[in-house]
This record gives C-alpha cells, structure tokens and sequence, in this order.
C-alpha cells in the first residue's frame, strides 16, 4: 500500500482587503519605478515606454489630483484639447443634425447621423458609440434620451464642445483626437494621451499640452496649492509620478 503522504501544504498568505493582485509581468516593471520618486517628464515618457506589460500597443494615461473644490461652481474646470498627435484611439461618433447636414456630418466621418429618428434608435436600446455631437436646435429632440445619455456620459454639452452649430467641423477634430477635460468630484482629472507605438517625443507634445491646458484653467478662487499630483500609466502598467513644480 502507498504510504500516504503526510507533508505540510504549502498555504499562499492571505490577500490583504483592498490589496491589488498583480501578474509576473507587472511586478517585474513595476520594481523597476520608484513610487515615491517625482520624475521629470522626460524621464516619465522614458519609463512610460520601459514599464508597458502589454502585447498589444498599450494607451497611456494622464491622472492628476487638483487642489480645487468641486462643490463650488467657480472651481470646476472643464473644457476641450486638440491634441497635437491625437490619441490613437478611434472613437465611434453619432450626430443631431437635421436632413440637409447628415451627408456632412457622415463625410466628417460620423457613424449615424439623424434627427428624431436617430433618438427613437437610442430610445429602443442601441448604443454603440463613444461620442455624441448635436446641432444646438437639434437639442430640444434629446428630452426623451436624456437621462440613458446623461448616465454614460453622452449627453452633448456645449463646454465639452459636442453642441456645436458646425457639427461637421466638430466631429472632425474629435475624429483627429479633440478629447474633454473636467474633474470628478474628488477634484482628478483622467484622460488618455497617445499610444506605446507613438513614441516618446509625439507622448511628450500631447503630455505638455495637456499639462499646460490644465495649469492655464486654475480657477481665480483658488488659493495655495494648485495641482497637487500628477502621473502617467500604460494601460495594466505602473503609475509614474512626475514632479508638478517641472511643468
């Protein structure tokens, strides 16, 4: 008879709440960053390149904590970027406009275009698209799909430059990688600058401009500290702080 085999098991310690589990592959990039270190941008866009994990070519991020107050209307900011080199990533755009303008807003490179019958589509459930842009006598119509769109974010705004009274001419800068920046109620702002595969000099242009767009719309009423974090990630990536005093 085969004796049994009385060795201990091997038991993997418990996962602490809250605590991320990462793969190989992270961790060995990840040891690589210095968490607490404050980067230069150049020597951000480097690691950026150094720390992507991913097969496929892998967004980059921006994320940065502003000292702002967003329960006071005169503290949010918000507002548009025509990124020098885009983003890379091609977002599926509808369009409001009445008969005469769907042939331009399509050439522009819209996937639907339509008045009230592009509402009752909504209406009845479909939803594959990123962006929404409306002709501001288009807006009355958006009554009936304003909180289905209000939820993912959808609804065009004239701020976030989605009314627009040349839908076309809009649709085409977010085609060519116009994104939006606004802060959440916690006073951060996210939004993608690029790909790996564009290198670190075309990462650097969008990273700086965003950067710059975003020191420019401090609001008058805030006082002391500004932006108080700023960082970069690939998408499945490590974050990397860079030093806001180097903006």
């Amino acid at each position: 008879m085969a004796k049994k085999d009385t060795a201990a098991k091997t038991v993997a310690p418990p996962v602490k709440s809250g605590e991320k589990k990462h793969g190989k592959k992270y961790r060995a990039v990840a040891a690589n960053v210095d968490r607490e270190k404050l980067h230069t941008i150049d020597e951000a866009i480097e690691l950026l390149l150094q720390t992507s994990t991913t097969k496929f070519d892998s967004s980059v991020e921006i994320h940065t904590n502003l000292g702002i107050d967003p329960k006071h209307a005169d503290q949010i900011i918000r507002g548009t970027i025509a990124l020098p080199n885009g983003t890379g990533k091609d977002l599926r755009v509808i369009a409001f406009v009445d008969e005469g303008k769907v042939s331009d807003a399509k050439a522009a490179g819209a996937t639907e275009a339509g008045a009230e019958d592009l509402v009752e589509k909504i209406a009845k459930g479909w939803m594959d698209f990123d962006v929404a842009v409306a002709a501001p006598d288009q807006m009355r119509h958006l009554g009936k799909i304003a909180k289905t769109l209000g939820q993912k974010g959808l609804m065009p705004n004239p701020k976030a430059g989605t009314v627009s009274p040349d839908p076309a001419a809009a649709i085409s800068e977010i085609k060519k990688g116009r994104i939006e920046y606004k802060n959440d109620k916690q006073g951060n702002t996210h939004n993608l600058f690029g790909k790996v595969s564009f290198g670190a000099e075309k990462l650097k242009e969008n990273l700086q401009l965003i950067l710059k767009t975003i020191k420019d719309a401090k609001p008058s009423g805030v006082k002391g500290t500004y932006i108080n974090n700023v960082s970069v990630c690939t998408a499945m990536g490590p974050g990397i702080k860079i030093d806001p005093s180097n903006i």
